[in-house]
């Protein structure tokens, strides 16, 4: 259960980040500048977002197996069609065919863990799925640096495709379906609407959501920002720059398995709250590293900072937000999810703002987002304790 849900709820981070290091080399072979070629990843999160505001509400009137399959499914034929794309638009149009598909991952693996879990094992649980969740980066950079010495960027896609059709098969055989007939929700449309606009209300969900998303867009820029700024700016191969992902990766896990250990001894808020001070400390740190043009360590230690507080972050603030709905997880984990990449994609056009050859934009952007991210969560803490979320 862990492997295939952390397998599903890594389906953004890896295919996003396996085909970083061949960025640059995609725009040459295929004559698109740098801000066309980001386009590819601008796509994806549209599609993220679009395709995990349809698969909530169906996951929570269908169950969460045959969503799953079919976006699973979806994901495979964009896979492919990436692969063969021979020119850029027709790459973008694929990249958001893949997007709907690992949507319904994205998704559906949130709603599951809320399906089966409460209160702090709940929070135990997502803190779990860190560690899989951390090896995307990690591996993911890596393995994309690897197989561009030996293959093209479109064998990325194809290895991509061998994922998508992986976890078809796992979940086909082996994924019990979490949401039983009882618990099950029509989705008409005025109710689906109803529900949206009850979560939107909730301060202490849209407290915790927009903490989570913004902190996300951070993390956004530095994932469409890293491969131009640290190869163009600081002339790192695109071996080595797979290596400082990854180990900015290593640092999520690290985080994700403290706050594991961490959560039922210290309130699920104030380990939230400790990771969005470090992230925002953390970017302005980097942002002034930057704009001084100091040495490379200047800039990656505090960058190491700034995304390892998503370690401490994201479980926190998912399983507080998703706590009160339990009736409504697909739909309540579709609307977290669609704001984390929705304000994402926001994140790509500002990285590309200051033009190439600079880390500056990529480190404003995370600094200004994780500042944010740190605003927004007094919008949960304002929230009466009669108001606060069940803990069980």
């Amino acid at each position: 259960m862990l492997l295939i849900l952390g397998g599903l709820s890594a389906f953004g981070p890896l295919s996003i980040d396996m085909y970083l290091p061949a960025l640059p080399r995609m725009g040459a072979d295929l004559h698109a500048s740098d801000t066309t070629v980001q386009l590819t990843l601008t796509a994806f999160v549209v599609g993220l977002a679009v395709g995990q505001i349809v698969a909530g509400p169906l996951s929570d009137a269908l169950g969460r197996r045959r969503p799953l399959l079919v976006g699973l499914a979806l994901y495979v034929a964009g896979s492919v069609v990436a692969a063969v794309s021979p020119g850029i638009d027709l790459l973008i149009a694929a990249r958001a065919l893949q997007a709907l598909g690992a949507a319904a991952g994205l998704v559906i693996s949130r709603a599951a863990v809320r399906d089966l879990y409460s209160g702090t094992a709940m929070t135990k649980f997502f803190s779990m799925l860190m560690l899989v969740n951390g090896l995307a980066p990690i591996l993911a950079p890596v393995i994309g640096g690897q197989l561009l010495t030996f293959t093209s960027w479109r064998g990325v896609f194809v290895v991509l495709t061998g994922f998508g059709v992986l976890l078809l098969v796992s979940v086909a055989l082996a994924l019990p379906e979490p949401l039983p007939a009882e618990r099950r929700r029509p989705a008409r449309l005025g109710g689906v609407l109803r529900t949206y606009g009850r979560l939107l209300a909730d301060r202490a969900f849209l407290g915790y959501a927009l903490s989570a998303s913004l902190l996300f867009a951070g993390l956004f820029a530095y994932i469409s920002g890293s491969s131009f700024a640290l190869q163009g700016a600081y002339g790192l191969s695109p071996q080595l720059y797979s290596l400082v992902f990854g180990l900015n990766g290593v640092g999520i896990v690290l985080a994700g398995q403290l706050n594991g250990r961490l959560v039922g001894r210290i309130p699920e808020r104030t380990l939230l709250t400790a990771g969005l001070i470090t992230a925002a400390i953390a970017g302005t740190l980097t942002l002034v590293a930057a704009s001084l043009a100091l040495p490379l360590p200047a800039v990656l230690i505090p960058l190491l900072f700034m995304v390892s507080s998503v370690g401490l972050v994201m479980p926190n603030a998912s399983s507080l937000a998703l706590a009160a709905h339990a009736r409504s997880a697909g739909s309540a984990s579709a609307l977290l999810g669609v704001l984390q990449f929705a304000i994402g994609a926001i994140a790509t056009p500002l990285v590309g703002l200051g033009g190439d050859g600079t880390a500056v934009p990529m480190a404003a952007t995370m600094a200004g987002f994780g500042v944010l991210a740190l605003l927004a969560s007094t919008l949960a803490r304002r929230v009466s304790p009669a108001r606060r979320e069940p803990r069980s």
